[in-house]
């Protein structure tokens, strides 16, 4: 028996992933080997309009999952199972990328497993770094928590109470007229002379990043440079988001911190925690920029934790779920 199992081929999904801007097709195999990750952005003047961005998955979507398969070298008869992204997201997205699993699943007869998109974030970035216990930073255009494992799910220390740290960037691009959103927001940073004080709002373990944005487009509006304004706004905001994540290493006295979600990317972010994590003698880990942002690989890979702990979704009961948050879902691959 043992023998028979030894020689068994890894297990291999397709995962979807279109919570918001992107359709991402990920094909990973059970020993973590990401076969394929493809994807295709929807790019909208003035931000994300959901139903334009769901037009762009529809039209996207299987050219989008047949690279996929051409990269991974894979048939799809050759796939065990399919896997998309459930929720949280925005609903119209959501349901595109689901109704594409659907499809495959009922077509082909293979097993559809719904996954939640914040776990997989997490997943995906342990399987990258080898992080195995780390506390989590998660910011993004849509979400902003800190996050921990303990008793058998992801628990969330702390959260925006509003709106997310990407969100606040991109919207403070658009409104003082930057091109760029956020990325832009960091460059211009770095050429910032002197601090302007911002709102600086953390209350327990939680954060709101509204008020800072309203009185950094005013500070703008009101003449101050610009720059100095993006200096100001990423170091106010950048300090609230260290100060609770390092409220969070203390109180779990884990050892390790991940990064990840888009505004991972933000260089003066990763060294404000870098050093923070120094002080306490904790690792500083960020995935790859590719597996950060939104993508396939990492709802495939999360799909096959979940598959081979016997989470299968019904195609009956395969309803997108937008506001499924991250310490709603069971974690039995983890103890």
């Amino acid at each position: 028996m043992e023998a028979r199992r030894s020689r068994r081929r890894p297990l291999v999904a397709l995962g979807i992933e279109s919570t918001a801007h992107t359709f991402g097709v990920g094909v990973v195999d059970e020993t973590g080997k990401i076969l394929a990750n493809v994807s295709s952005v929807y790019k909208g003047p003035g931000g994300i309009h959901p139903r334009e961005a769901a037009r762009h998955h529809c039209s996207e979507a299987a050219g989008v999952v047949k690279k996929a398969l051409q990269i991974s070298g894979k048939k799809i008869s050759e796939l065990d199972l399919i896997s998309f992204s459930m929720g949280p997201g925005l609903g119209p997205c959501l349901r595109t990328g689901a109704t594409a699993a659907r499809a495959l699943s009922s077509y082909y007869g293979l097993p559809l497993v719904g996954v939640n998109h914040c776990v997989a974030h997490i997943e995906i970035a342990r399987k990258l770094t080898g992080a195995e216990d780390p506390v989590v930073l998660y910011v993004s255009g849509g979400n902003t928590q800190i996050i921990a494992f303990d008793a058998g799910r992801y628990r969330v220390f702390g959260e925006t109470l509003d709106i997310s740290i990407g969100n606040c960037l991109d919207a403070f691009a658009r409104e003082v007229g930057i091109a760029g959103g956020g990325p832009e927001v960091e460059r211009l940073a770095r050429k910032g002379e002197k601090y302007i004080p911002l709102p600086y709002v953390v209350k327990g373990m939680d954060l709101s990043f509204s008020g800072i944005l309203t009185e950094a487009v005013r500070k703008v509006k009101m003449g101050e440079r610009l720059e100095d304004v993006c200096f100001s706004l990423q170091e106010t905001a950048f300090a609230a988001l260290v100060e609770v994540t390092e409220r969070a290493l203390a109180h779990t006295e884990k050892e390790e911190v991940v990064l990840t979600g888009g505004v991972a990317s933000n260089q003066r972010l990763r060294e404000m925690l870098r050093l923070m994590c120094e002080e306490h003698g904790a690792r500083f880990m960020v995935p790859p920029q590719e597996f950060c942002v939104d993508n396939g690989a990492m709802i495939a890979w999360t799909g096959i934790l979940a598959f081979k702990h016997g989470q299968v979704t019904k195609i009956e009961e395969s309803a997108i779920r937008q506001r499924w948050r991250t310490d709603e879902v069971e974690i039995p691959w983890r103890k």
